[in-house]
């Protein structure tokens, strides 16, 4: 899994690829919530935390999603849990000495666009 920010460059955006340097799978922090619009329809919703970037994403952006470890996944989904104090210090930047991050093709700028030469380096 890998998830893409664009880093801002004299000539416009260059997308990079970040993910983890064992390709392993990983999880984001999220909140999602089900409620009722002013007219009744019943809205699904969610969004992505972020917190501050770490050394590896602060020179492309200035924010990060929170990704969370392994050991903390059980924790972030157990809906029991009413501890603010401990799922906040699940909410902090992942250790940059564990992702990598690469140039990208522009290609994926297009949710047209498909195939294995998306996540090419450059």
């Amino acid at each position: 899994m890998d998830f893409y920010e664009w880093k801002k460059i004299p000539n416009g955006k260059q997308p990079m690829r970040i993910k983890m340097k064992s390709d392993e799978i990983f999880g984001f922090a999220g909140l999602w919530d089900r409620w009722k619009s002013p007219d009744g329809t019943v809205i699904h919703s969610c969004t992505i935390i972020t917190t501050e970037p770490n050394e590896l994403m602060a020179g492309i952006h200035n924010r990060m999603p929170v990704i969370l470890r392994k050991e903390d996944k059980e924790t972030w989904l157990d809906r029991s849990i009413e501890d603010t104090y401990l799922l906040q210090d699940l909410l902090k930047p992942f250790p940059a000495d564990e992702m990598a991050v690469y140039e990208v093709s522009t290609q994926v700028n297009s949710p047209k666009n498909e195939g294995p030469d998306l996540i090419t380096k450059i």
